[in-house]
């Protein structure tokens, strides 16, 4: 492999990539295909899950962000976690992430082959998802620019889309005659709390998975010309994001259709997740182009996911190899400061995906989702804890951050909070009750990787005293 004169990433990121690098982890599989096991045990109380949803993710984000504008690293926050936790925090937090992503670009791939076959059926799912597998790698293997520039060109489908399907959702609202297409359906079928306040806590693991990966933005840091202004930019429009295209986007939906006669036309159709409810409510209101339309562009944002899943996998590796706790061979760029081998490595277990949907297909979505939740909650811990001990290692030098996190540290304790409720939701729930008993499993396992990684570093300095 050529190295590159620099020998590091390059800044070639500007603010109109970090921009939509931010929205492109926020609109994905959670919102178009997720959302509907949220809509079956919340109803329209899925809108007020996603407000709270969304004010806990951006919390989370201000505290990576204070924390990025300091010191903004490749590394992100398994560099935070190593400096301000412990070792074994930022050894943890980098594994942890790195099997996160790589179980979410399967379940993206998974999803685009779902949506592909709302055309073509017939094309086995296994077929498609090697495809898009071999297209998107291909494009992270140009350069960091390349990888931008797919990510700018696809996240601009999405607010485009996503705001034309508003429009023309509310254009409906505003002139049918049709009983049934009203907003008062948000709060007539069992009213906007149907199976009660519980019905939301119960929804809340998916629905904070529908957030998993805004964190990503924290990976493009490294390579952002000028990470003091765009960051907390891009981090600030996030609570906006979130209104508009996750609470406005589901409102209209549910304004359009009965929340009762979408779940019922969704488990008709092979099963909660048999479809997005987005394309399943144009094609039933009779609008074929504008299902076909929402169709492709949901599976554009599903690329857009895993397109930068593979993107922040290579560079949280990048990272990790520059505090120690990878092979220093992910440091290794090429010409084009690509970090070859921090891309090869995850794909080759990414691919695994499509052994899953040739082995069995029916099953995928609902597993992988269900460990997604217990990676993001791990994550998440991490990254709230490293900014409470941040916070007390600059007060002891008398420095204050530039983009402070608000209501720090109270806000650190709500965060914290709210991820014991994810996980005791998880472990209430019979079906993905496993994810939540696998957190002190996986912990334990990466623990004793530590331990004998710690060793073999151990074993040389021994012999050479």
């Amino acid at each position: 492999m050529s190295i590159s004169s620099t020998g590091h990433l390059e800044r070639k990121l500007k603010n109109r990539h970090i921009q939509l690098i931010a929205l492109g982890g926020t609109i994905g599989t959670g919102l178009f295909l997720g959302s509907a096991g949220i809509i079956e045990m919340a109803g329209p109380g899925v809108l007020l899950g996603y407000a709270i949803g969304g004010a806990i993710i951006f919390l989370i984000m201000r505290f990576l962000g204070e924390m990025l504008v300091e010191e903004p690293t490749a590394g992100s926050f398994s560099h935070f976690a190593n400096r301000y936790l412990s070792r074994f925090a930022g050894f943890l937090s980098g594994w942890n992430c790195v099997a996160l992503y790589v179980l979410v670009g399967m379940l993206e791939l998974t999803a685009c082959a779902k949506f592909v076959q709302f055309w073509w059926p017939e094309i086995p799912t296994w077929v498609i998802v090697a495809a898009l597998f071999a297209l998107i790698n291909a494009v992270n293997f140009i350069n960091v620019k390349a990888y931008g520039e797919f990510e700018f060109w696809f996240a601009l489908i999405k607010i485009a889309a996503v705001v034309a399907m508003i429009v023309t959702g509310i254009y409906i609202l505003s002139t049918t005659h049709n009983p049934t297409q009203t907003v008062s359906n948000l709060w007539t079928h069992g009213g906007f709390l149907p199976n009660g306040v519980s019905g939301v806590v119960m929804a809340f693991a998916f629905i904070m998975f529908a957030f998993g990966g805004v964190e990503m933005l924290g990976f493009a840091a490294a390579e952002t010309d000028q990470p003091r202004k765009v960051i907390p930019k891009a981090i600030n429009q996030l609570i906006f994001r979130v209104l508009v295209f996750y609470v406005g986007s589901m409102a209209v939906l549910l304004a359009l259709t009965p929340w009762t006669d979408l779940v019922a036309q969704l488990k008709a159709g092979g099963g909660t997740y048999s479809g997005s409810p987005f394309v399943l409510v144009f094609a039933g209101i009779g609008e074929k182009l504008a299902a076909n339309v929402l169709n492709f562009v949901i599976l554009t944002a599903t690329l857009s996911v895993y397109n930068s899943m593979v993107y922040s996998n290579s560079r949280l590796l990048y990272g990790m190899a520059l505090e120690g706790n990878a092979p220093k061979s992910l440091m290794e760029v090429n010409k084009r400061g690509v970090p070859v081998r921090a891309i090869v490595y995850p794909g080759v277990f990414t691919a695994l995906c499509i052994v899953l949907n040739y082995v069995a297909p029916a099953g995928v979505i609902e597993l992988l989702m269900s460990l997604i939740v217990a990676a993001l909650v791990i994550t998440w811990v991490i990254i709230i804890l490293a900014h409470l001990k941040y916070r007390k290692a600059q007060a002891a030098k008398g420095a204050r951050a530039s983009f402070l996190a608000p209501f720090s540290p109270l806000s650190n304790y709500l965060c914290l909070a709210v991820m014991a409720v994810v996980v005791a939701v998880m472990a209430a729930t019979p079906d993905i009750r496993s994810s939540a008993f696998a957190i002190p499993v996986w912990i334990g396992l990466v623990y004793v990787a530590f331990r004998v990684v710690n060793r073999q570093l151990a074993a040389p300095a021994m012999r050479t005293t």
